[in-house]
């Protein structure tokens, strides 16, 4: 312990430093011990910067070797750059459409032989076994031609390609040059050359839809990789540089010439003699196998996405799958749309059909009516309004309430609030029950019960029977469709209740039918036997005697018409059998339509659709362009009258069957049916003839009067 001591003034300015020392209690201290004593010092902060830096270094490179583990897996460069090809199968294994690259299995480099792997490098990495992943010398060549010889001539290596078109993007960057790079590095450092050539060769593109060596080599000499011969393998190594526009199936000159190219590569690497590169014939092509396919259909758009899922993304082999759809079903909606009369080809209204069983198993679908014109499927991608096919939902969430068919509700034109929907036609009434407000569509009695029930009970039924269309709460017009959705996805909905087995999700593919126990416990929906007794009874009104009249057909169907505002959507859901069909008509700029409505076209298409799938009637073929002139006609067709008796004065009545016009009538007592169809008059005499005969044999008319033959055959005069 030591005090300072105050010095007076009398200390001057002269005061000896042993004084000071003196008043301190100590010596003064000595500056050579000092600087001693800071050297450790010093560099005991330069060991920690040190550490510090190498601290900071191997967490950037395990940042980098993170990143790098993710962003490029070497498992990534074992697959596909393009999705292989694959062809699609309807039911019955008839192939309707195929889709994909062609790719094959990845080659050996062991086993192919030296001069097919000499070609490529050769003329794209003279230096590949010399460098690791970047090749600074290749880069200067390159920049020194590009410079003096006004060619552009790039350096990149075998590496840096792999990586180029297995990990990155296209994009033309300083950014991506450098991952690029960086990656190449990554893969030298954990594949051998070979491996790094393989997997190159595997998946570089070849032009002409076709990726990989092995695929190549088959699609364009129709031999294997390891039987290539030199002036082949040159070809194909040329094609690196312009795939597309070099491929020898679409310039073959240009293809040789790039082959000429390669071969003088190969001379000047030391692979081959100038003499022998000189005499090199090009090869010959052996392109087989016709593409008799479509590479898309509606329906093959819309199952590829599952397919691929289905399949994978690491396969190289090309795949056929057998799907669900059946091709007399999708050939039957063909001929309903082209029946339809929905305007020439180019003009008039659009049309969507989606065919599927009950359990989701899509049978047919048609997106439009060309698709080679518009491949855009307005049966899964357009989101319409689906009308009064929405109040399957209403009603549905008020019969689960304790509502029943009988009960009833105002039908009176609504006159208060800020929503006041109209009834079509302007027909109202003080009540009508829910059956008849369903059958006729009554929009008020809709809205009205919509109101009632609670739009969350609504949106709720929606939600379960698979809707997952944005429905808004609180909207009162909700109840009339104003709710936009996909065709599919309301044809979902109305499988769910006919197969009182709920959501139904549509796939394209056979999905094994589950056990019992399987269905028990799978989290799905099932409504009271009574209920759904009830909404069938609602769907068969509508048919029966409501605004679906004209899709009636001899076996019990159930169905809802839907229209919205401005005839705008025009459609008709319903099932019959195993069937559940939604059909949609429309303009693509959802322009009114001109006189359609639910319960018309629509109405007619589905009906024409079912006798077909149910085998009511064999439908002919289409007649694209009839000979002769056609004489318009009042009603469209046979099939636009419904089906029953309807007489025809005392002795006479004409009924329809099955799209024929069966006359009954009686000459002189005796009874005679006369058919009117599509294979012209046909006459049924045989008890006219017996008749004939009888009368004959009693003396009451001469034989020579009497009919030749029990039938006959007119055709109609003009």
């Amino acid at each position: 312990m030591f005090t300072l001591k105050r010095k007076t003034a009398a200390s001057g300015p002269d005061t000896d430093l042993d004084d000071l020392d003196d008043d301190f209690g100590g010596a003064a201290p000595d500056t050579a011990t000092s600087a001693d004593e800071a050297s450790p010092s010093r560099a005991r902060k330069r060991l920690r910067w040190f550490v510090r830096g190498l601290a900071a270094m191997l967490a950037l490179f395990f940042v980098l070797v993170a990143w790098l583990a993710i962003t490029a897996p070497l498992s990534k460069s074992l697959q596909p750059t393009s999705p292989p090809q694959i062809t699609l199968l309807a039911a019955d294994g008839t192939p309707i459409a195929r889709n994909g690259a062609i790719v094959d299995a990845p080659v050996k480099a062991a086993e192919l032989p030296d001069h097919v792997k000499q070609a490529f490098i050769a003329i794209e990495d003279r230096r590949f076994y010399d460098h690791w992943g970047v090749d600074p010398y290749g880069i200067a060549r390159a920049a020194w031609t590009n410079l003096t010889s006004g060619t552009t001539q790039g350096g990149s290596t075998i590496t840096q390609q792999l990586a180029k078109f297995t990990f990155l993007t296209p994009e033309q960057s300083l950014t991506r040059k450098a991952r690029e790079a960086l990656i190449a590095f990554w893969l030298e450092a954990w594949l051998t050359k070979d491996e790094i050539l393989e997997r190159y060769l595997s998946n570089a593109y070849y032009g002409d839809n076709t990726y990989g060596l092995r695929a190549a080599s088959l699609h364009y000499f129709h031999r294997r990789p390891e039987r290539l011969t030199t002036a082949q393998a040159a070809m194909l190594a040329g094609l690196m540089k312009a795939p597309s526009r070099l491929a020898p199936t679409n310039n073959y000159d240009l293809a040789q010439a790039r082959m000429k190219v390669v071969l003088g590569a190969m001379a000047d690497a030391g692979y081959l003699t100038a003499q022998e590169a000189a005499k090199m014939r090009a090869p010959r092509l052996d392109v087989r196998g016709g593409r008799d396919l479509p590479t898309g259909t509606y329906f093959a758009d819309w199952a590829l996405p599952q397919a691929r899922t289905m399949v994978g993304e690491s396969s190289y082999s090309a795949q056929t799958l057998k799907t669900t759809l059946d091709a007399r079903l999708q050939l039957a909606a063909r001929r309903a749309i082209e029946r339809a009369r929905l305007g020439p080809d180019g003009k008039g209204a659009q049309v969507a059909l989606v065919a599927m069983r009950r359990n989701g198993e899509v049978v047919a679908m048609v997106g439009g009516k060309d698709y080679s014109k518009s491949p855009f499927n307005r049966a899964t991608q357009a989101r319409r309004q689906p009308g009064s096919t929405f109040k399957l939902f209403v009603y549905l969430a008020a019969l689960q309430s304790g509502w029943k068919p009988e009960d009833t509700i105002s039908n009176a034109a609504i006159e208060t609030g800020g929503y006041r929907p109209k009834n079509a036609g302007g027909r109202y009434s003080s009540t009508i029950t829910l059956e008849n407000a369903f059958a006729h569509s009554s929009n008020v009695a809709a809205v009205r019960l919509f109101e009632q029930v609670g739009d969350d009970k609504v949106i709720r039924v929606a939600r379960r029977l698979g809707v997952t269309a944005p429905l808004p709460e609180g909207d009162p017009s909700l109840a009339l469709g104003t709710a936009t959705m996909n065709l599919l996805e309301l044809t979902s909905a109305y499988a769910g209740v006919a197969a009182n087995y709920y959501p139904v999700e549509p796939h394209a593919f056979p999905v094994p039918e589950k056990g019992w126990f399987a269905r028990l416990v799978d989290g799905k929906h099932r409504m009271a036997g009574s209920t759904h007794k009830a909404m069938e009874q609602l769907l068969r009104a509508a048919v029966n005697k409501g605004t679906g009249r004209a899709a009636m057909l001899s076996a019990p169907n159930f169905g809802k018409t839907g229209t919205s505002q401005d005839n705008r959507d025009a459609l008709f859901v319903g099932y019959a059998g195993d069937y559940v069909v939604g059909v949609w008509v429309g303009n693509d700029d959802n322009s009114p339509l001109d006189g359609v409505s639910g319960g018309t076209t629509p109405a007619r298409i589905w009906r024409d659709f079912m006798q077909q799938a149910l085998g009511e009637r064999a439908a002919p073929a289409p007649q694209r362009n009839p000979e002769g002139p056609v004489q318009p006609l009042d009603v469209e067709g046979l099939d636009d009258i419904p089906e029953g008796t309807f007489p025809l004065g005392d002795a006479s009545q004409m009924r329809i069957e099955n799209g024929t016009a069966i006359i009954t009538t009686d000459l002189n007592g005796v009874p005679l049916d006369v058919r009117v169809g599509n294979d012209g008059v046909q006459i049924d005499g045989n008890r006219l003839l017996e008749e004939a005969q009888r009368q004959i044999r009693q003396g009451q008319i001469r034989q020579d009067t009497a009919p030749a033959t029990p039938t006959g055959s007119a055709s109609p005069q003009p």
